[in-house]
């Protein structure tokens, strides 16, 4: 994600404060502890001297003493574990906790992002976009089925409006509760103002709620954002495009509605077939009709859509225009 200087130094700064939480934390555990098991606070000044003599035979070349150091080390280690697991503690209750062990609350494993500063971007970008305020009222509690007709008909099944939201509905709170356990894509389609944003609003927010990286885009924003990323030199540039790869979730909302060219004809192929191949899962939502989709971007990518995505029709009256001249059924 690009983030400008100052988004880049809030998420540092989070950070940071993970950080000094982390060390006051440990301090008071290691007190607590040393209060209760004095032995403990003797391990480990043995351990801190132990280490120091250690460094100084690394530097003094002393392999026979460095073997004889490092098992007196491990002794020590395993006596602390034992003491502390006698007195009821866990066996790393005087090692740090990091909210992410994977990088040790710092953002960077070596020189390369930590998945968690990536989701981190992610959470700033939406909130600092909005996005958040949406998600609050635009989600499963706040679904209504009112806005549907029992009489208007899906031509190609037979069911009404109301039965295929009921559908979609169910399939997209399935999509969420299996999106752990099992590889799944959603593409949303039907005409204009018939829930199709509305439903994959609600899959983000409760894949956010629970800690998975979720990438919102519109067809005009996400094909935009790949020409900046393809003609850039930037690196930085170049590792954005392959977080939109490997996130999560991707969400692609109004499909059709972009400018059509061969690039965004290739590129949305690319796009689609990299995320399967990496069993990344994605959600598409389209006013196209599906006649029309393989015209618009190619077989190939109808056909790959086709047989890895799970389609879901909605029908009926655009709800927005319920709601301003409607108010309601």
């Amino acid at each position: 994600m690009a983030l400008q200087n100052f988004q880049y130094d809030t998420i540092m700064r989070e950070y940071s404060r993970r950080q000094s939480r982390s060390r006051r934390e440990l301090e008071e555990r290691r007190q607590e502890a040393f209060l209760r098991v004095p032995r403990l606070a003797q391990i480990d000044e043995e351990v801190a001297s132990l280490s120091a003599a250690r460094a100084r035979s690394l530097l003094g070349g002393s392999g026979g003493s460095l073997d004889e150091l490092k098992k007196e080390i491990a002794d020590l280690s395993r006596e602390r574990i034992s003491l502390l697991e006698q007195n009821g503690y866990p066996a790393d209750y005087l090692e740090p906790h990091y909210i992410c062990p994977q990088c040790q609350d710092t953002g960077y494993i070596g020189s390369r992002k930590c998945s968690c500063f990536k989701k981190a971007e992610i959470e700033l970008l939406y909130t600092q976009s909005n996005l958040s305020e949406i998600l609050e009222k635009e989600n499963f509690e706040h679904f209504s089925f009112d806005w549907y007709s029992d009489t208007i008909k899906n031509e190609a099944t037979g069911q009404s409006a109301l039965e295929t939201a009921r559908h979609a509905y169910n399939a997209a709170q399935d999509f969420v509760r299996n999106f752990d356990s099992r590889f799944q894509n959603l593409f949303l389609y039907g005409s204009t103002g018939v829930g199709k944003t509305f439903l994959s609003h609600c899959i983000a927010r409760e894949l956010l709620k629970t800690a998975h990286c979720v990438l919102y885009f519109s067809a005009y924003d996400l094909f935009d954002r790949l020409a900046r990323t393809t003609f850039s030199h930037n690196e930085d540039s170049r590792g954005e495009e392959d977080f939109i790869y490997d996130c999560d979730l991707l969400i692609i909302d109004d499909l059709g509605t972009e400018l059509t060219n061969s690039f965004v004809s290739s590129e949305l192929f690319f796009c689609i077939n990299e995320r399967i191949a990496r069993r990344k899962s994605t959600v598409i939502s389209t006013n196209l009709k599906l006649e029309d989709f393989s015209a618009v971007y190619s077989e190939r990518t109808f056909s790959r859509i086709a047989s890895n995505y799970q389609m879901l029709k909605l029908v009926g009256q655009d709800i927005r225009i319920q709601k301003i001249f409607l108010g309601g059924k």
